[in-house]
């Protein structure tokens, strides 16, 4: 078992997983959003500071509390571990996450060597086996991971993430509050929001541009149709965020080409950007971006959108599973009918599609670092609303 504890020699650049509260910490690997050279001090001190992300849901049990009340429960210890630094120190998150990646990913490794190098000995089966368990491990510590790592996100844009709703029903009636509408629509690019809002209009059944008494209002829906509708919205998220991306990529490359077929552009002296451009231009070139995306993504063939469509992981495609079932839970009877709020409806369905789209950036981030096992599942994925 030495392989599992060869790097604890790197544990003093990181709080520790039993005392996260006084930290002397400097330099570290690149995390999420942080960038390279950065050097962070921090003085060691008792008194912590608690991240506030959790979600109130009227007068009902979604009440904050001590931990960040997440639907999905944690697994390894790397995924409690980095809860505990979210809470306690989370200027040192992503250090901490990009650590704890990069352990996980030399133990695999060291692993598989050792199997390796032991074929044909007496030993062979026993390093093999280790390797098997090593991998199991590794793949429920880096989907732990990922989600503290969507979590983070969801923390920056101050929206908390729906505790299970078995604790927001109240008299019979489930109520999420705050609707953080805003925030989560605040996350996506115009050319991706307005699509988004069509979407949401097409799941929970409400029209765009609804008055405030209509949102309000209230609905039933069904529990296994809630489910669908929450997974599918999650990977309607990560469609669009795999969609724009692939539209940005080949839109820059095509501006470039006619770029270098134009003749030099002679620049006048003066002030920088001190030109102005009336709302009227502003708003014919968010209608035209918007306009582009949708005509890109309808000459989509079936093979580019079922890529941009499905998960690129098995991690990331588990992920989608997991949540989903923690956050309506896995009792007997899908047929059980919700009395709910459109607001309500609409507030997981915009939570859903911005899950998407950290999942997206997450999968690419840990798969730099770890690498991520190919969603090669041939079932088609739930996407009929997208």
């Amino acid at each position: 078992m030495d392989s599992c504890l060869s790097h604890l020699g790197s544990l003093p650049l990181l709080p520790s997983r039993r005392d996260p509260g006084g930290i002397s910490f400097s330099g570290g690997r690149t995390g999420v959003g942080v960038g390279v050279g950065v050097s962070v001090s921090v003085l060691p001190s008792r008194r912590s500071r608690s991240l506030a992300v959790v979600a109130a849901a009227g007068a009902s049990r979604c009440e904050p509390g001590s931990s960040l009340n997440l639907p999905l429960e944690l697994r390894s210890v790397q995924g409690k571990f980095l809860s505990s630094v979210l809470q306690n120190k989370p200027q040192l998150f992503h250090f901490a996450a990009a650590d704890e990646l990069k352990q996980l990913a030399d133990d695999r490794e060291s692993a598989v060597s050792r199997m390796i190098l032991s074929s044909g000995s007496d030993e062979a089966c026993l390093h093999r086996r280790i390797a098997q368990l090593k991998e199991h491990y590794s793949q429920i510590a880096v989907q732990d991971i990922m989600y503290m790592l969507i979590f983070y996100k969801f923390s920056e844009i101050r929206v908390p993430l729906v505790p299970k709703l078995s604790r927001c029903i109240y008299n019979g009636r489930l109520e999420i509050w705050p609707s953080k509408d805003w925030e989560l629509e605040s996350v996506h690019g115009f050319d991706s929001l307005e699509l988004i809002k069509e979407h949401v209009s097409a799941v929970i059944g409400l029209r765009v541009n609804s008055s405030v008494t209509d949102s309000w209002a209230t609905t039933q829906i069904q529990k296994l149709h809630l489910q669908r509708a929450y997974s599918a919205s999650i990977l309607y998220g990560y469609f669009l965020k795999s969609a724009s991306l692939r539209h940005q990529l080949e839109s820059s490359l095509s501006n470039l080409h006619i770029n270098q077929q134009r003749p030099p552009v002679q620049y006048s002296k003066g002030p920088v950007f001190s030109c102005s451009f009336p709302a009227s231009a502003v708003q014919t070139f968010n209608q035209l971006e918007l306009k582009q995306l949708r005509q890109y993504i309808s000459r989509f063939d079936p093979e580019t959108f079922q890529r941009c469509a499905k998960p690129r992981s098995e991690e990331g495609r588990n992920l989608i599973e997991n949540q989903s079932l923690a956050l309506l839970g896995q009792e007997k009877g899908d047929d059980e009918t919700i009395v709910t709020s459109f607001s309500s409806l609409k507030r997981l369905v915009l939570e859903a599609v911005a899950f998407g789209t950290f999942l997206w950036d997450a999968e690419e981030y840990v798969d730099g670092v770890f690498k991520l096992r190919e969603n090669d599942n041939a079932e088609e994925e739930e996407s009929s609303s997208i």
